[in-house]
């Protein structure tokens, strides 16, 4: 993590203050609540980069709850315990309360991000208009667009068809049609396509402007995932392939620390939520709170470190697909087993000769104890208590949130091409066995689409709920009918959020689709 980005943070007070109305829950706030800003030098072009500043650190400020939301229902991953928190657990079971306070805030949040993302376009403009450089306001305008469209991606993948505002007032919301899930998607490929000439080709980590930030080849990520859901397979060939071809991301040779502070905008990252504590044991800190997929008994390698909520739980269903394909470290970084876990897996005398990395102690010394509220733990969210910097306790402080990798990029590549598309760059069996080699595991040779998909399960299990997406997307209804649970198709979005649709007439009588 580059010292600037302390920089970028605390610029954000100042940032927030000229280029973002708040949003609040009433989508018509009355105007002597609302902030007019005035006197705003538009020709200093350091107040632009502060807008933009305050961009990224409203996209890193993510809700602690809209993450698990969104990824439970996959097969890959359970709701970790019931009674706290049960309308979570209703969720993984495919069971939508409408008024569940963690459904309205996935709508509230990102729907919140898009209009400070359209506050600040609106901003830029200003700028140009006072004559700053015409290329750095397209660049910046660009950038906004992309984690915009990342936030419509997530929104439509949820709820299917909503809403794609433009401007910075949420009352637009009352005047704007619906967009079915198909033309959402369709909508963020056209938008993409419209900025992807301004924005730079620089791997995140090598910005010195904003460390970290996108650039072209997030751009293609998303429209990638776009086109993936319209089942465009040669729009995601495209796509893939213009980032494979950039040479612009590389797989990080060690996974296991990958999701660890080493990982930290590695050649592998793409898009990740970025988190800090400057290397200082005191003083400003900006986190996001990992506690929630933590285990909530430990008793870790370094004393004082705290323990997490224990709600995210690797599913038993992943945890025996991993061991039946002779996975290693993939499993081993996946999961944190706990003795009782250990006595599941092998109950009824199944796998009586477990590999030796399966322990309730990990390889960084934290040794994971029994809790009743899940028999594992995700190690994919999870930091070794000795990657803690001195001073700090809280469960996976200073750590980053992954969002998209090279890796998904090379296996949604392969899918396309095992789809019927043409890709010159490399075939689906180098972008599968490329991964493969990584996990120790032998090559394989003319790819099936179920060969795919099992490598995805492996690689991209607990990850922004990818899995449940690619079920839902090739109609594979009878993976996610796992352990007592049964999903159809109408279970494919959740409900329009009460307290939205109690606000939003059009949202009453629309079809989700």
């Amino acid at each position: 993590m580059k010292t600037t980005y302390k920089t970028m943070i605390v610029t954000l007070l100042f940032a927030m203050s000229i280029a973002f109305t708040s949003c609040h829950d009433d989508l018509d706030e009355l105007p002597e609540n609302r902030t007019f800003v005035e006197e705003i030098d538009y020709t200093n072009e350091a107040n632009m980069y502060g807008a933009l500043v305050g961009v990224y650190a409203e996209f890193s400020s993510r809700g602690w709850e809209d993450i698990p939301t969104i990824a439970v229902r996959g097969d890959d991953v359970n709701h970790g315990g019931e009674g706290d928190q049960q309308g979570f657990a209703d969720i993984d079971d495919f069971k939508y309360d409408n008024g569940y306070w963690m459904i309205n805030s996935v709508w509230k949040n990102f729907y919140g991000d898009i209009f400070k993302f359209n506050a600040a376009i609106e901003e830029f403009e200003k700028y140009r208009e006072a004559g700053i450089s015409s290329n750095t306001v397209d660049q910046y305008i660009a950038e906004a667009k992309v984690l915009r469209s990342f936030c419509l991606l997530q929104i439509s993948r949820s709820f299917g068809t909503i809403m794609t505002p433009e401007t910075s007032q949420p009352s637009e919301l009352y005047s704007l049609g619906l967009k079915s899930k198909a033309e959402v998607m369709q909508y963020i490929v056209d938008q993409i396509s419209e900025v992807k000439s301004s924005l730079v080709k620089t791997h995140p980590a090598d910005r010195s402007d904003i460390p970290g930030g996108v650039n072209l080849y997030t751009a293609l990520s998303i429209e990638a995932i776009a086109q993936l859901e319209l089942k465009n397979y040669q729009g995601v060939a495209d796509a893939t392939s213009e980032i494979i071809s950039s040479g612009a991301y590389q797989l990080e040779d060690n996974y296991y620390e990958l999701f660890k502070i080493p990982g930290k905008l590695s050649s592998e990252n793409i898009l990740e939520l970025q988190y800090s504590d400057f290397g200082e044991g005191t003083g400003d800190q900006i986190s996001h709170l990992f506690a929630f997929y933590g285990p909530q008994n430990w008793t870790p390698a370094v004393d004082g470190a705290e323990s997490g909520w224990g709600f995210y739980e690797p599913s038993l269903k992943f945890v025996k697909f991993m061991l039946d394909r002779g996975e290693t470290v993939r499993l081993e970084t996946s999961v944190l087993f706990t003795d009782r876990g250990i006595a599941e897996i092998q109950k009824d005398g199944e796998y009586p000769n477990l590999p030796s990395f399966v322990s309730n102690t990990t390889r960084d010394g934290d040794v994971i104890n029994d809790y009743a509220r899940a028999f594992f733990a995700s190690g994919k969210h999870y930091l070794p208590s000795d990657q803690l910097i001195s001073g700090r306790t809280s469960y996976g402080s200073n750590k980053n949130y992954t969002v998209i990798r090279y890796a998904e990029i090379l296996l949604m590549h392969a899918e396309a091409l095992v789809g019927g598309a043409t890709g010159s760059e490399i075939s689906a069996d180098q972008a599968v066995n490329a991964l493969r080699t990584r996990a120790g595991l032998g090559n394989l040779s003319g790819v099936t689409l179920d060969q795919v998909m099992d490598e995805k399960f492996a690689e991209l299990a607990m990850e922004w709920g990818i899995r449940f997406y690619d079920m839902v997307r090739l109609g594979k209804y009878d993976e996610l009918s796992y352990e007592g649970r049964t999903f159809t198709a109408d279970k494919a979005f959740m409900p329009y959020p009460l307290e939205q649709s109690d606000a939003l007439p059009i949202l009453k009588d629309a079809i989700q689709e």
